[in-house]
């Protein structure tokens, strides 16, 4: 898979701009504050998926400009495909292929990517919902049905959460919670079922990359923590101390995913290094495991990452980008001068420039 073409207007700082990559490395520097980021990002934005930035719609668009509008060329599937997307009165319209799609989040599926930024260490520092998130969004790319299933149990439990704050006031309501309680239960064992097997499907070639990051040093492992074991007993338990909280106290939206570094929690005891490789090492886990589901190498966007590795972190991950298409930001050109193939390109106040001959100075 492969970007061939960025189009793009209306969009956050970026002036009114088109873009060729090349078909590997691709670095774009410059200082803070210049777009680097929101280029990721609108390329990003046709996986089909919200802002990696966790930014709303309405935030994507220029100050004083009507629309933002991002068009693509992508090789995906031994063909030349084309996307756009229009963010216009705070929503995010798409089509594909000049057919119009019902909403953005049709695009799930067609052009996959990954990306890692430095908000993803928020993964092994923060708490459940950073864990349960990147398991939810990968797992959208490779099942573009799990998106639909993901959507069905959230509606069911703020549907549930509201008729849990109802009853006090309303207690002819209370024959009502089973049948909430059984379509919560179906939905969320799905969702379980899909996240314990991708967790399964994640775990050797995670393990594999943090082995190699680490010289073998430490062993990696996951474990997925559910909050009961059971879900339609544990609603049924669980019952009136939700009536008391006006909340759902169990179920996939409470779940975690656990990362351990030699049997132990990597959120509690590990180093900063240890937990910057082990988001690493899930990161290109993810990469391999969509390639593995869909037969294409997804797209590799690293927003400023490289410049805080070590020499040693920084080959082994150049290393294992080799026949990917990959677009890394940087201050300084110099900040992957291993690196001799590719494009660069400077990003200075919104404006994209090629630059001619060799990416990084001698």
């Amino acid at each position: 898979m492969n970007i061939l073409r960025l189009s793009y207007s209306g969009y956050r700082n970026l002036l009114p701009g088109e873009f060729e990559p090349d078909s590997g490395i691709n670095v774009i520097y410059g200082k803070n504050a210049q777009g680097k980021t929101n280029l990721l990002e609108a390329m990003w934005l046709f996986t089909g998926g919200r802002s990696f930035r966790g930014s709303k719609d309405a935030d994507l668009i220029s100050h004083g400009a009507p629309y933002a509008e991002l068009n693509l060329a992508f090789f995906s599937e031994d063909r030349e495909q084309t996307a756009r997307i229009r963010v216009e009165n705070g929503r995010r319209s798409a089509s594909l292929n000049a057919i119009p799609k019902r909403s953005a989040a049709e695009l799930i599926g067609t052009f996959c990517a990954v990306i890692f930024s430095p908000e993803h260490l928020s993964l092994v520092r923060e708490g459940p919902a950073f864990r349960r998130n990147f398991i939810d969004s990968a797992l959208c790319q490779i099942q573009p049905s799990y998106a639909a299933l993901l959507t069905r149990y959230n509606h069911t439990l703020v549907q549930r959460n509201a008729l849990l704050k109802d009853i006090p006031h309303h207690s002819e309501l209370l024959d009502t919670l089973e049948v909430w309680d059984e379509k919560l239960a179906r939905c969320g064992e799905e969702v379980v079922r899909g996240r314990m097997e991708y967790i399964r499907q994640i775990e050797e070639p995670a393990k594999t990359i943090y082995a190699g990051i680490c010289e073998n040093k430490e062993a990696f492992g996951l474990r997925y923590v559910k909050s009961a074991d059971h879900l339609r007993e544990a609603l049924r338990d669980s019952r009136r101390d939700d009536l008391y909280s006006g909340h759902t106290g169990v179920g996939p939206h409470r779940d975690d995913l656990e990362i351990t570094i030699d049997s132990q929690s990597a959120r509690a005891f590990g180093s900063q290094g240890q937990k910057r490789s082990a988001v690493l090492a899930l990161k290109l886990a993810e990469a391999e495991v969509l390639r593995r589901r869909t037969g294409e190498k997804p797209v590799i966007f690293l927003d400023d990452v490289m410049s805080e590795l070590d020499s040693g972190r920084q080959d082994y991950l150049l290393n294992h980008l080799e026949d990917c298409q990959v677009f890394m930001t940087c201050c300084e050109p110099d900040t992957v001068r291993r690196l001799r193939t590719g494009k660069s390109f400077e990003m200075r106040a919104g404006r994209l420039v090629e630059q001619s001959g060799p990416k990084t100075p001698n």
